[in-house]
């Protein structure tokens, strides 16, 4: 619940507040499912930029609680600075958008770079986003440098390997 009372839901989590799940593959990305439902379509008949926007958020902040540490989500919590959202398709009522999400290179302070890509079922590109994020201590509520081990889960060559943050 918020201030007023209200129960809000959390970004990355279902309405009874349980992390949204989905698939990390071997190059540390997450792969989730979204439904267009009744509610996300616009008068153009296909999903809403916003929607999409939500999506994009949920997906990401999923990756997180699906990837991070033990211990990690607690003490931090990421911030969006910044969404580039190119729009090449749509999905309307009752079609499935998979997004794939990643860490776009290696931290820089306390900021990182997040790609999330939606596809439809025959594997075109419709929604394509270059975000930036900040690291937040939660007990304090300022920017902190994103440790080296907090990246570690979310850094992965073509390989599988790990990368030095």
């Amino acid at each position: 619940m918020n201030s007023d009372g209200l129960k809000r839901r959390r970004i990355g989590c279902d309405a009874a507040g349980d992390p949204l799940s989905g698939k990390i593959d071997e190059q540390c990305r997450f792969h989730i499912s979204f439904r267009a439902e009744e509610h996300d379509i616009d008068e153009l008949d296909h999903v809403n930029n916003a929607v999409w926007v939500t999506w994009l958020q949920d997906a990401s902040v999923a990756h997180w609680f699906a990837a991070a540490r033990p211990g990690d989500t607690d003490t931090y919590v990421a911030v969006v600075l910044r969404h580039e959202v190119d729009y090449r398709g749509n999905v309307r009522a009752g079609e499935d958008a998979t997004a794939v999400t990643w860490v776009e290179g290696r931290p820089r302070g306390a900021r990182y770079s997040r790609r999330v890509d939606f596809t439809d079922n025959k594997g075109t590109v419709l929604v394509s986003a270059l975000s930036q994020w900040a690291l937040i201590e939660k007990a304090t509520g300022k920017l902190v440098r994103v440790p080296v081990e907090v990246a570690a889960p979310f850094l992965r060559d073509a390989t599988g390997q790990e990368r030095n943050a």
